[in-house]
């Protein structure tokens, strides 16, 4: 900065020292005198900066200036940036008071996580600087003498008579507070920041092996870098013939119901019947605040629908929405419903959270129970139940042989391939990972990037291999695991048959009714009468035998 502009500066400043005494403004020109005592001055001070000049030098002084307008800066910005600090912090308690009636109930509990993000608060002459709120959720705990902190599983039941999988208790926060805890932010998503969906409009359909138009044949390269984790990425992850998702990409949906799916910004429960395969479940022992937030949505095809008309009006059976699914991209129904189970995110691009339940389950906790407990408390993105009794993937894959589930020889050849990958038997070496097979008929998730993409690369496997979605869980999900650290949350089946109870199929349920004995009603009943003397004879001789006793 020049002497002369510094003198122009002052020359301002004075005039308004002027102003101030005369007590009128400068409207007219300045008087000679006014001049003369103005260039009296502005020589004074340029003599000043010229001396200091000359001593100091010209770098040094700008330097000088520099840091001398940078501290006057700083102090302003600290003083101002204070009060319009504690002014909006206030405001953001009023509104989250205002907006939820129940924050006084859960404000005693420590968000101890968080205090990683804090930066050390400074302290200055005119006040303190608060730390910046965290930009990702990392968890909470519970304040010290909850239930739910000391609350452990009880014994299993001593019944040998009853065997097999059963339910045990959950620690649920009451749904008010549940409520209350779910997150502001979303969770950190590692590495990965990005994801960028492949569209092609020209399929290669020779590739080394499986694949469909659906899921557009990606090679094996593709697969290979897929599991290349970085933080933008392009991959294949379904609906690949279209530009968005439901809409000339085979599962196809009307519009109307596209609209409303894309404005679900918040929970999402979500299910699916093909081929009329099962009786719809209506959840129970729902509240009143998730009936009108929550989105409940049941995908079913045609000869679905057709068994469902006449049982429902303006798209909706009970708490679900009906929506109808048409041009879907595989043969197999159980495949079909691979769609919805692991690319929510796609069908519902808005949805912060969702929870997936098989069409045959029936759920009996309310959906925000059921994150608080198993995302948010864990500080979890994705949770999953392991399987009740199997926990080893070659297991799994000859159980699914023995029972008929899928082609043998395809089921072989998925397990080799894994195995030539470096897939092991699962043993109490992979600690603290509890299984390797998962009870896939729930997933509950957050919908951001890594847990998308664990979804993407899951689907990938299920439309190139078998249907069969345990036997490729735990190769997607170690692949990412080595490249990230995250994992899933695999909880107690147990735990799983706590929030939701499995029903019979459709086809069993009529099978059951085939089987099982006509019911006879009291009015058709024909009770013989009874002799009196047979009666008395009765009477008689049980008064001998009374005699006899005594």
């Amino acid at each position: 900065m020049s002497g002369g502009s510094l003198g122009i500066r002052s020359g301002s400043y004075g005039s308004l020292d002027k102003q101030g005494l005369n007590g009128v403004l400068p409207i007219q020109a300045a008087s000679a005198t006014r001049t003369k005592a103005y260039s009296k001055m502005l020589k004074e001070k340029e003599t000043l900066i010229h001396w200091i000049c000359k001593f100091a030098g010209r770098k040094k002084v700008g330097m000088l200036l520099l840091c001398v307008i940078s501290a006057a800066v700083f102090v302003w910005v600290v003083y101002f940036g204070e009060d319009q600090e504690n002014d909006n912090g206030s405001k953001v308690n009023d509104n989250l008071a205002l907006n939820n009636p129940l924050i006084n109930v859960v404000q005693s509990i420590r968000i101890d996580n968080w205090t990683s993000l804090a930066v050390s608060v400074k302290e200055t002459k005119v006040g303190v600087m608060h730390p910046p709120p965290p930009s990702y959720f990392l968890g909470y705990t519970l304040p010290p003498g909850h239930p739910c902190n000391t609350f452990t599983l009880p014994p299993p039941p001593a019944d040998k008579k009853r065997t097999g999988p059963r339910p045990c208790p959950v620690c649920y926060l009451p749904v008010e507070e549940a409520v209350a805890l779910m997150p502001k932010v979303p969770s950190f998503s590692p590495v990965i920041k990005n994801l960028i969906y492949i569209f092609e409009e020209n399929l290669n359909r020779e590739t080394e092996f499986g694949g469909s138009d659906f899921g557009g044949y990606p090679t094996l390269k593709q697969r290979n870098d897929s599991y290349d984790i970085r933080e933008s990425m392009n991959m294949h992850c379904g609906f690949v013939k279209g530009r968005k998702p439901g809409r000339g990409t085979g599962f196809d949906i009307y519009d109307s119901d596209l609209l409303e799916m894309e404005q679900c910004n918040g929970v999402v429960v979500a299910s699916a019947i093909f081929g009329a395969f099962d009786v719809i479940q209506q959840p129970r022992n729902i509240s009143e605040y998730s009936k009108q937030t929550v989105c409940f949505y049941m995908f079913v095809d045609e000869e679905t629908e057709a068994d469902l008309k006449g049982k429902y009006e303006n798209n909706k059976i009970g708490v679900w929405r009906i929506v109808l699914v048409r041009d879907l991209p595989y043969t197999d129904g159980r495949r079909n419903g691979k769609i919805p189970k692991l690319l929510l995110h796609r069908l519902f691009p808005n949805a912060r959270y969702s929870l997936w339940i098989d069409g045959k389950l029936e759920l009996v906790a309310d959906p925000y129970q059921i994150l608080e407990r198993f995302l948010w408390r864990k500080n979890a993105t994705l949770a999953i139940s392991r399987h009740y009794k199997r926990f080893d993937v070659f297991v799994e894959a000859e159980a699914n042989k023995a029972a008929g589930k899928y082609d043998n020889a395809s089921i072989d050849h998925q397990v080799e391939f894994y195995k030539r990958e470096g897939l092991t038997p699962y043993s109490e070496a992979k600690h603290p990972i509890t299984s390797d097979v998962p009870e896939g008929c729930v997933i509950i998730r957050e919908h951001i990037p890594i847990s998308n993409l664990f979804t993407c690369l899951w689907f990938n496997e299920v439309d190139r291999f078998t249907s069969r979605d345990q036997i490729s869980f735990s190769t997607v999900r170690d692949k990412i695991a080595a490249k990230t650290n995250w994992t899933v949350n695999m909880f107690l089946d147990c735990e799983r048959r706590n929030f939701v109870i499995q029903k019979y199929h459709k086809d069993v349920l009529a099978l059951l009714a085939q089987r099982a004995p006509p019911v006879i009603y009291p009015s058709q009943r024909k009770v013989p009468p009874r002799r009196r003397r047979d009666r008395k004879s009765g009477a008689r001789h049980h008064r001998k035998v009374s005699k006899e006793i005594v």
